[in-house]
């Protein structure tokens, strides 16, 4: 057996035994806990990767989950100029009857946008909810409309609302792939106001009352959202929870009890950030590679990222990632617009590629003067 021959034999085993030990690292990932409820999911708020999931685009009944969506349009407002904090409500008689939970606000009294708030995230209160809706709106009728022109825009296409409270109706549904979606955004857009999903009770009228997130109680990671319950929906909780610079989002549904969801949700948790890690991948505002092109004012147009790149891995992984870089070639000719999409960024951890990116131009270039566009194209003939 000649020299090279046995170089060759110890690469291949050196290769076999690197892709066996990544293999088996990745494999040391246990199977998510089991979960009783009807549907569940476990997402990183960072990268978006699903790390537990079951059933999560069955249509389930949001109950007072629906409140994440009516908090949501009530700050979008607020963030626009449509109504402030400080405005006075004027208490309908339709909100003041309102059944189930209650923030006992009084009818025809005057209560501040802000006061509705904290009883429509901490009481969870009917009452507080169609008031935000008519006075946002004008009417809850409206206030509706906007809550699913908002869902859709945000590529909530499995959701349907009938009322801003999540009163009980055959078509007021929703999936828990759309709440995912619709609780990254509220903690991504609103991060001045999304504190108050971690007060642990409030006071109006003299009667306090507890927020029903046991989980704010039971684990200092938990910082939020929301409970939902009817007798058809079972027991729901949207849960976020942060450790360090890492944020899960859990979402159960019809659960069986009060505690059961706390239970359930935990268990997720648990799960998410004892065996995961998220970092910061690459930014936005750095250039990821540059791009030899042709016939402008430069040869090279750096490429980057319209927003943070987060990748979540197995714990013990994260040396393990790669990146692959795959061109637009027929469009590496000038000119070239800031913002436009010229390739895509592969993340691959082994052989498996958990995420994709576009890659945007980083700047503005001009088609070069005529010498420097014939030179290109003798040297683009020959590339």
């Amino acid at each position: 057996m000649n020299h090279k021959h046995i170089t060759g034999l110890l690469l291949t085993a050196f290769l076999t035994l690197t892709v066996f030990t990544a293999r088996a690292a990745v494999e040391l990932v246990p199977a998510p806990p089991k979960i009783n409820a009807k549907a569940y999911l476990l997402i990183d708020h960072h990268s978006g990767r699903v790390l537990a999931q079951q059933n999560i685009d069955k249509r389930i009944e949001p109950a007072s989950l629906t409140k994440l969506m009516t908090t949501y349009v009530v700050l979008y407002e607020i963030k626009n100029g449509g109504i402030s904090l400080t405005d006075e409500v004027k208490i309908s008689e339709k909100a003041w009857r309102m059944k189930g939970s209650r923030m006992f606000v009084e009818v025809n009294s005057k209560v501040s946008v802000k006061k509705l708030m904290m009883g429509l995230i901490v009481q969870s209160g009917n009452d507080a909810t169609v008031a935000l809706a008519e006075h946002t709106a004008g009417s809850e009728d409206s206030f509706v409309t906007l809550m699913n022109k908002h869902a859709l825009n945000l590529g909530m296409v499995s959701t349907n609302f009938t009322n801003s409270t999540g009163w009980p109706g055959r078509n007021h549904y929703t999936t828990v792939r759309d709440l995912s979606i619709l609780a990254r955004t509220m903690i991504k857009e609103f991060p001045k106001y999304y504190p108050w999903y971690s007060i642990k009770e409030y006071t109006y009228n003299n009667i306090t009352q507890r927020n029903r997130n046991l989980l704010l109680w039971r684990d200092d990671r938990v910082d939020g959202m929301k409970t939902g319950h009817t007798e058809s929906a079972g027991y729901c909780l949207v849960t976020s929870a942060k450790q360090k610079t890492m944020r899960l989002i859990s979402i159960v549904a019809g659960s069986k009890s009060e505690n059961g969801r706390a239970r359930a949700s935990r268990k997720l948790i648990n799960y998410g950030f004892r065996f995961f890690e998220t970092f910061l991948y690459h930014g936005a505002d750095e250039p990821v590679t540059e791009a030899r092109v042709w016939k402008g004012e430069t040869d090279k147009l750096p490429l980057g990222l319209s927003e943070p790149l987060f990748i979540t891995t197995p714990r013990g992984m994260k040396n393990k990632v790669t990146t692959e870089i795959k061109m637009n070639e027929e469009t590496m000719t000038a000119p070239f617009s800031k913002g436009k999409r010229y390739g895509q960024l592969h993340i691959k951890l082994g052989e498996k590629t958990i995420a994709k990116r576009p890659l945007i131009a980083m700047q503005d270039i001009a088609s070069g003067g005529m010498f420097s566009r014939a030179i290109d194209y003798v040297l683009m003939m020959f590339d």
